[in-house]
């Protein structure tokens, strides 16, 4: 017994080191969040300056108040200057769109994770629930290796190695530049007071925005250093090795902690509902479909309100799927029914409720637990659908199984969130 418990663990660490497990499942949750936040700052594009801006109610004044007070992150207080708002919102949408498509993924999530903190620190009463969901998931994709697949990063790397690179950061131009201006910006920062090295204001207790940024600099240099063509140093290959195994690590352990989210949001939902009077008679859904605020469909929630059958059926339906979801992880195929109840709950809640941008963050928490042989299959099928519009050859499963065990992603296994 002590032999197979040692062989076990073993297998446990090389398993959670030797690969980033998840790839399929970190990438559809990268497009999600970036796709729901780039969504919402395009359709919000007209009411920017009253939201977030000089125009809002919740004036400069307030906010720094706030801020000084819970010491949260928002580069908009930095300046009043309405040249500076808008810098920053187009900086929010352009990380966006490039996190989207997989372009410089690394840079691009911290990008993204500043102008998502940004934004929402100036303005804490504008959301609807998903954007707490965005605020949480935009600091965890800082750590997790959510390009490995389905990114334009990807595409590079497959046409290095195919041209006989040993990566993507040889001759990368644009990557070396990109990196250098951004440590120019964090210098000027860090030089002008607006970041601190140790305190409570950082992501973590006790560490500073001025430690973690310039630590993610530093690492990203050294992984550029790294992952250049080989020159025969030993010492160089040795660090690539260890920093792969640490990225590894750090991705896997963020992807539990990923995982572990969307079911402590549906486990304190489910139980907190049934506290409620009217989710324990069965008459809860009744009154939203009553508001109208949200009714953007007035006919629709009619007839779905006037049905007393259906209103306790979806309320106690509600509950249920949200109680019984983090139970049923390990009985995979009752698991991914429940999740397609659950998408499906947040796609009704988009249309009937008129709340489309809470109901996309959260699909695209849920997408974490999707099949990763279903999200093959999508994957292979949107490239023979983007080849034919090319009039070339579509790929093929084979080489989209490829692409995910080139990129160190492995087979697609059968994993927990699988």
């Amino acid at each position: 017994m002590p032999a197979r418990a040692d062989e076990a663990v073993v297998r446990g660490i090389v398993k959670v080191s030797d690969r980033a497990l998840g790839p399929y499942q970190s990438a559809v949750v990268r497009i999600g969040f970036s796709f729901t936040w780039l969504a919402f700052l395009l359709f919000e594009w007209p009411h920017r300056r009253e939201l977030y801006g000089p125009d809002g109610p919740w004036s400069w004044e307030l906010g720094e108040r706030l801020v000084a007070s819970n010491h949260a992150f928002t580069v908009l207080l930095w300046s009043d200057s309405a040249v500076w708002f808008e810098a920053v919102y187009a900086l929010a949408v352009l990380s966006s769109a490039a996190l989207l498509v997989g372009w410089r993924t690394r840079t691009m999530s911290v990008l993204f994770m500043v102008g998502v903190l940004s934004l929402q620190n100036r303005s804490v009463f504008m959301g609807d629930g998903g954007d707490n969901v965005i605020h949480l998931m935009a600091m965890y994709l800082v750590l997790t290796r959510c390009g490995r697949v389905w990114s334009l990063d990807a595409r590079r790397a497959r046409r290095s190695r195919a041209g006989g690179g040993a990566g993507a950061g040889g001759n990368d131009l644009v990557g070396i530049a990109l990196w250098s201006l951004l440590g120019a910006v964090l210098l000027a920062a860090t030089a002008g007071g607006r970041l601190s090295w140790f305190g409570d204001d950082g992501p973590v207790l006790y560490v500073g925005w001025a430690t973690f940024l310039w630590g993610l600099w530093l690492v990203y240099g050294l992984w550029w250093y790294v992952t250049r063509p080989a020159d025969g140093r030993t010492g160089r290959e040795n660090v690539r090795r260890l920093m792969d195994v640490l990225g590894n690590i750090v991705h896997n352990a963020v992807l539990l902690i990923i995982m572990a989210e969307v079911c402590l949001i549906y486990a304190t939902a489910g139980w907190y509902k049934i506290q409620g009077s009217r989710w324990q008679d069965g008459t809860a859904v009744y009154y939203p479909l009553h508001l109208d605020y949200f009714s953007p469909w007035p006919a629709l929630a009619e007839v779905l309100g006037s049905s007393g059958l259906m209103v306790m059926l979806l309320t106690y339906g509600t509950v249920i799927a949200q109680v019984a979801f983090p139970f049923t992880l390990f009985n995979r195929r009752v698991k991914n029914v429940l999740l397609a109840v659950m998408m499906l709950e947040h796609a009704s809640i988009a249309v009937i409720l008129g709340l489309p941008f809470f109901s996309l963050a959260m699909i695209a928490a849920d997408a974490v637990f999707l099949p990763t042989v279903f999200l093959v299959w999508i994957g292979a099928g949107a490239s023979r659908a983007a080849g034919r519009l090319r009039r070339g050859r579509p790929r093929e499963p084979e080489e989209e199984a490829g692409t995910s065990g080139a990129s160190g992603a492995g087979s697609p296994a059968r994993t927990l969130v699988g």
